[in-house]
């Protein structure tokens, strides 16, 4: 029959098929390859778990936005001429940013700036047609949708100077997202981080037409700190917090252009898993010291080297406090604070990572991490000084990283 499969075509799916599973390898996590090598099957099952994760999310961000829907009645509605204006009636300060607003209902664009295709390398007329979500790495798409939800976005205030609004108000609920950005030489999908600033609007589209929940994010490229504009050597700090476990709890944003990861590639993870295997060891004693000294100042350790996201490490200067559970006793965290004492030899951290890249032995820091987290089931001794000065600790670390978050360069 006439509408029976041919030879050649067969031929042309069962390549294109092959190709398609090749590129799901390529992106398979390290971790979840046997012996260095991917396998089909866990290919196909870690991009049908993405898949479900996206779908997931999606049901979950709808649910949100419908539930939020009669309770913000402060956003302010704009047209879309309105919105053109606060663009280009002004030059933006940063030439690696750009505005864009999408549909809170249907997740599309209806508004981008005239910058964005090209910090994106996209052709404007994929990007005027597409869901601004389907153009995140997926690891991003439930930080995408947390801080997105109808009912925790500020409301965007249109005044005289739109551009001064903009740049004034973007620390105001940020967050990181690695948006496409065209291919590599190799032919593979880039993905570009990006510093987000979300703001809920409504947008009239032509006459007579209905008012639709939007949001406007100020999306502003990050670049490598050791790469010019440089962040200036005194400027290389950042702060981490982690449980007794060694388990990430919050990672300060200074973070991002010094390490390469986003927070949530770090939170959540082991802070051994970061370290060089010769460093690993001392954290052992240094957890140690961290109990016999609790709720004191901060003490200066030995240097560590830190894993960067392409691969390469950076040596860092650490000074270690830790908060003191009031009721039990018991340390509830370890604070760190890092500075850059010896950058990556690859000053583009965010560069893809070197596909010989020495294998993780999580076994060897599974039994490490049980015995730092077996310490801390220990009181904190009775001469410590207890929360309230732990407390005043925490909070002046935190103070110092809001602070300085104004004057960096991310």
């Amino acid at each position: 029959s006439q509408y029976e499969p041919t030879d050649s075509w067969r031929d042309q799916t069962h390549r294109e098929m092959m190709q398609t599973v090749q590129e799901m390898k390529k992106r398979l996590p390290s971790e979840k390859r046997s012996r260095s090598k991917a396998s089909t099957v866990a290919a196909l099952n870690y991009a049908l778990n993405c898949v479900k994760q996206v779908q997931a999310n999606s049901e979950y961000y709808k649910l949100l936005m419908c539930n939020g829907v009669e309770e913000r009645s402060d956003a302010t509605v704009c047209t879309l001429e309105e919105l053109e204006g606060i663009t280009s009636e002004h030059t933006l300060k940063n030439t690696d940013t750009f505005v864009v607003v999408f549909s809170l209902a249907t997740g599309r664009v209806v508004y981008a700036s005239e910058q964005a295709h090209s910090i994106l390398n996209c052709k404007r007329k994929f990007l005027d047609s597409a869901r601004f979500v389907e153009m995140l790495f997926h690891q991003d798409v439930n930080v995408f949708y947390s801080y997105t939800a109808q009912p925790h976005l500020p409301p965007w205030n249109v005044g005289t100077d739109h551009a001064t609004v903009l740049f004034e108000c973007a620390q105001v609920k940020s967050f990181f997202c690695r948006i496409r950005g065209g291919k590599d030489r190799e032919g593979e999908m880039r993905y570009n981080p990006f510093r987000i600033t979300p703001y809920l609007l409504k947008v009239q589209g032509a006459a007579g037409d209905e008012e639709q929940p939007c949001c406007l994010a100020l999306a502003e490229r990050i670049i490598s700190g050791y790469e010019a504009p440089r962040i200036p050597m005194d400027k290389r700090i950042f702060t981490t917090t982690h449980s007794p476990g060694c388990v990430f709890l919050e990672v300060d944003d200074r973070a991002v252009p010094l390490l390469g990861y986003l927070p949530q590639d770090l939170i959540g993870t082991s802070l051994l898993t970061c370290l060089h295997p010769e460093d690993r060891t001392n954290m052992l004693a240094m957890h140690r010291k961290i109990l016999k000294y609790a709720g004191q100042p901060p003490f200066e350790h030995s240097p560590i080297r830190f894993h960067c996201q392409n691969g390469d490490y950076v040596t860092l200067d650490t000074s270690w406090s830790s908060f003191i559970n009031p009721w039990s006793r018991k340390v509830a965290f370890i604070i760190g604070r890092h500075k850059v004492r010896t950058g990556p030899l690859n000053e583009d951290v965010f560069s893809a990572r070197s596909k010989e890249d020495v294998p993780v032995m999580y076994e060897e820091i599974r039994e490490l991490q049980a015995m730092i987290y077996k310490l801390f089931l220990q009181v904190s001794p009775r001469d410590a000084r207890g929360p309230r000065w732990s407390v005043k600790t925490h909070l002046h670390f935190i103070c110092a990283a809001t602070d300085l978050k104004r004057d960096r360069r991310v």
